[in-house]
């Protein structure tokens, strides 16, 4: 389960300040918080947060006349008593998750977010939350051409489910789930994953994803820690609850390396009787748990202009249409990760 508060709160407290994120474990600040605006990050990321979704319940989405919708969003700071001049205090909150557009129509996010197809069937996938220019308030009204629905599950495991073990002789494995939307999506360009194996201990990686429920935000500054774990690496990444599935990238190619899954405790009840966000030293705390692109690469389509290596051992360019139909769907069991509804 996915503590979002220190054990100084109780699970009661909880459930009544917290929206509907889905979990595994809290996530958290390391060292500086490094997390930025849209706006803020650069173009590099700007650019590849275009790709990145938002995840609703379908009950939180308001649809307009003519052709728009509203997100029905709650204020972080009144909503879990935040502490005065906590970073984003007075902005929105109510995506529960986040994902990325690796297809035309194929997103990834965490296993832990998309459980079965009774949740498929009630999530609303939403391009565009974010703050997009400095002193404007957060987009939460947009083209209903920016929504989408999930039309199936075409892969997901969640290690330690009933059926999926963890790899021996961890507690811990992978986490991830691959959906395919309800059509090709449009004006966004599906995201690059890494192939190889070449990531290391201190690389440099950056996260981008929706923490809390909030607008987008872009987290850099951040290295890996742990790269010996099967089917996940450990990182130093800036993340809370509604960073589950968030795309961890490489910070110098721009490809996606992993999902972000799971972490520290997210925060912790001051003095003062308000809610602060948990810190640590850049290298204290547990960490925070990203399942391996390698995990699940197999299951994703060869973009256009992917390259692939020759028998010659030379780079050859691979001109291929994305075509997730070739993938199929597999059954899903029920998940034992917990969520705030």
């Amino acid at each position: 389960m996915k503590n979002l508060v220190k054990t100084t709160l109780s699970a009661a407290a909880a459930l009544l300040i917290l929206p509907a994120l889905s979990f595994a474990e809290g996530k958290s600040i390391y060292g500086e918080d490094n997390r930025l605006e849209y706006f803020a990050a650069s173009q590099q990321m700007q650019t590849l947060s275009d790709s990145v979704v938002s995840f609703w319940k379908a009950g939180d989405i308001e649809a307009l006349n003519p052709g728009g919708i509203s997100l029905k969003t709650m204020n972080f700071g009144e909503r879990l008593g935040l502490c005065p001049g906590e970073k984003f205090r007075e902005q929105p909150i109510g995506a529960f998750c986040s994902g990325s557009l690796v297809g035309e129509d194929l997103v990834m996010t965490a296993g832990h977010c998309i459980k079965n197809e009774d949740d498929c069937k009630n999530v609303r996938l939403v391009f565009g939350y974010a703050v997009k220019k400095e002193g404007e308030a957060a987009v939460t009204t947009m083209p209903a051409s920016e929504m989408y629905t999930c039309a199936k599950i075409v892969k997901r495991f969640l290690g330690g489910e009933p059926g999926s073990p963890n790899p021996a002789p961890q507690s811990l494995g992978p986490d991830f789930a691959l959906i395919q939307l309800d059509r090709k999506v449009a004006g966004h360009k599906p995201l690059a994953i890494n192939r190889g194996a070449n990531l290391k201990k201190g690389a440099a990686i950056t996260v981008i994803g929706h923490p809390v429920g909030l607008p987008l935000k872009v987290a850099g500054e951040a290295t890996v820690r742990d790269f010996t774990k099967k089917g996940y690496f450990v990182a130093d990444l800036d993340t809370f609850g509604g960073n589950s599935g968030s795309p961890v990238f490489n910070t110098k190619t721009g490809k996606i390396e992993g999902i972000l899954v799971r972490g520290d405790e997210d925060f912790a009840q001051s003095p003062a009787g308000c809610t602060t966000m948990a810190t640590y030293e850049q290298t204290g705390g547990r960490g925070e748990d990203v399942t391996k692109i390698s995990a699940l690469s197999a299951f994703i389509p060869k973009l256009a202009g992917e390259r692939k290596a020759n028998k010659s051992g030379e780079e050859t360019l691979e001109v291929r249409e994305m075509d997730s139909s070739a993938i199929q769907s597999q059954d899903t069991a029920p998940s034992r990760v917990v969520s705030f509804d």
